[in-house]
């Protein structure tokens, strides 16, 4: 597996790249890919969260669980999908909160970009997928990776805002230090459960943080 990292997440994320867990998980994906098995986002996708928002730029952290499962969908981005996709029903979940939070246009494409250039870091805690199965690259050696991740940006910053949405998310968020960053807790905005999602205002809540702490807002409304 070739790592395509443009930002300063390379460098920070180096050593974790020579470790045996990275090796074992580069095997396995090599071995997928010998197999002609289909593995979601493209190679070169795996990492765009890293190149879309860099260490430097990041603000706000919303962790997901794996990639979308279907052809053409995952690009890198936790909840985001190209724009030539349907957009996925939790993230039209998000939108509606979003239209009942603040001043919001709902797009008619899933792709988060705009947001990511911001400083929205949306990773998810498994980097890959096998075509029309979920979950099934999970305990492979990315979680070990992703929680170096949020280890290093809670340890090395102040003032963020993580957001985590539904149980997996809040373990993997367990340790981040309340004293230093935001941490918002809610259900997860999947059709499941929500009902428990809708009303939690994290949109807003972010935005209130970042003024308060003299940092620039993200402008949600940008898609």
């Amino acid at each position: 597996m070739k790592i395509h990292i443009k930002t300063d997440w390379k460098k920070i994320l180096k050593d974790e790249f020579k470790k045996e867990y990275f090796h074992e998980l580069s095997t396995f994906l090599d071995k997928e890919s010998d197999k002609k098995k289909e593995v979601y986002p493209p190679q070169k996708e795996i990492f765009n969260a890293f190149n879309y928002t860099s260490y430097e730029n990041t603000k706000v952290v919303i962790i997901g669980q794996d990639p979308y499962h279907g052809e053409g969908q995952a690009h890198g981005i936790s909840f985001s999908v190209k724009k030539e996709n349907k957009v996925p029903p939790s993230l039209k979940n998000m939108f509606k909160e979003l239209e009942g939070d603040i001043v919001f246009r709902t797009p008619e494409h899933g792709c988060l970009e705009n947001w990511a250039t911001q400083g929205v870091l949306m990773i998810n805690s498994v980097l890959t997928v096998e075509k029309g199965l979920p979950a099934s690259h999970r305990k492979k050696g990315w979680e070990y990776l992703t929680d170096k991740v949020i280890e290093y940006l809670n340890d090395n910053k102040e003032n963020l805002v993580f957001i985590l949405w539904g149980n997996d998310a809040k373990k993997k968020g367990f340790n981040i230090d309340r004293s230093k960053h935001l941490v918002l807790e809610s259900a997860h905005p999947s059709p499941f459960s929500v009902k428990n999602f809708y009303g939690c205002k994290h949109f807003s809540k972010t935005n209130n943080y970042l003024k308060k702490k003299n940092i620039s807002q993200i402008n949600w409304d940008s898609l």
